[in-house]
């Protein structure tokens, strides 16, 4: 009897495992690139609506949220059961995602829902952008799903006044407030490609007074340092990074669309859609069952320093595209 006990609990626990790491296999796919002219139009005709300026860019953001909250899986950042608690790359992904969220987000309540800085902020807006900002992985006492579930119907809120002309929502598609959201965008990359090249350790001179003599700091900072990713850290670094590309070309791709007369004005279309094409290198299939952290010029590969290389080049894009849209 008691050989019989445990050779049944030896085998539940060994399906449950089995099970587990069938489910994280599952669970760590990575969702697909959406249509966003194709949803847009889709939403617009369940809603009624015609798709009016600014309907694809909240299309895209909505898309994106709920991407992250129902895909296989769901949200997964803070689960803490088995197996998702023993996960590491679709959280990782997730939070770089988030942050592109998190920053469009705020432009929207601040930029593109305004007319001016002197203007009334948006109602559904003002609710959506803090909801978002809750912290990304609270699982009880509210869960962080619920908190973004709010935000989710906010923004559908707003995109369904954007359509109502008796409405007072406004989405101004206007050269300065693209500035304002690509300042973010460029910030966002810059990070997190100087984070992807420190894979393989660097030293690096201290750049942080850009040379200005009479600038100050708050604390001393040695004018050369050595930096240097922690080898268990590498594989969130990357797939953040892939979560953040992820999102972001689903944003540009809205924005292609909403800021379609402006960016054609300034001659920048074809800038915008080679900014889209680096970033969907991005997301290109990861074959190796690890992600690899060869030296620079050595016998193997290093994964971030890949990916460090497309998100550096839509970052210079993206720095020319905000130019173009200033001078151009």
């Amino acid at each position: 009897m008691i050989s019989l006990n445990k050779t049944f609990i030896g085998g539940a626990v060994a399906g449950f495992v089995v099970i587990g790491a069938a489910l994280s296999i599952w669970w760590d796919i990575e969702p697909n690139i959406i249509d966003i002219k194709q949803q847009s139009i889709e939403q617009a005709n369940i809603l009624g609506v015609e798709p009016v300026t600014g309907f694809a860019t909240m299309t895209a953001i909505i898309s994106v949220t709920e991407t992250l909250l129902d895909k296989p899986g769901g949200y997964m950042t803070n689960d803490k059961m088995y197996p998702s608690v023993l996960m590491d790359n679709m959280p990782a992904f997730e939070f770089g995602a988030l942050q592109q969220i998190r920053d469009l987000a705020l432009v929207l309540r601040n930029d593109f829902s305004r007319s001016q800085s002197q203007s009334v902020e948006d109602v559904d807006l003002v609710k959506a952008q803090p909801a978002l900002n809750f912290e990304n992985n609270s699982w009880i006492f509210p869960r962080t799903e619920d908190e973004y579930t709010k935000a989710i119907k906010h923004f559908k809120l707003y995109r369904t006044r954007l359509a109502n002309p008796a409405s007072q929502a406004q989405f101004y598609a206007r050269a300065d407030n693209l500035n304002e959201w690509l300042k973010e965008v460029e910030k966002r990359l810059g990070s997190m490609s100087q984070r992807l090249s420190t894979s393989v350790g660097q030293e690096r001179i201290n750049t942080d007074l850009a040379g200005d003599s009479a600038a100050e700091q708050s604390t001393y900072t040695p004018a050369q340092t050595s930096i240097k990713t922690s080898w268990w850290k590498l594989d969130d670094v990357f797939y953040e990074a892939r979560g953040s590309s992820w999102a972001l070309i689903h944003f540009l791709k809205a924005i292609e669309i909403d800021f379609a007369a402006v960016l054609e004005k300034k001659n920048a279309t074809v800038s915008l859609r080679q900014i889209i094409r680096e970033l969907e290198q991005t997301q290109e299939t990861v074959w190796s069952p690890m992600i690899l952290n060869g030296s620079g010029f050595g016998v193997m590969a290093n994964h971030s320093l890949v990916m460090a290389n497309y998100i550096s080049r839509a970052n210079a894009a993206i720095i020319d595209l905000n130019k173009l849209l200033t001078q151009g």
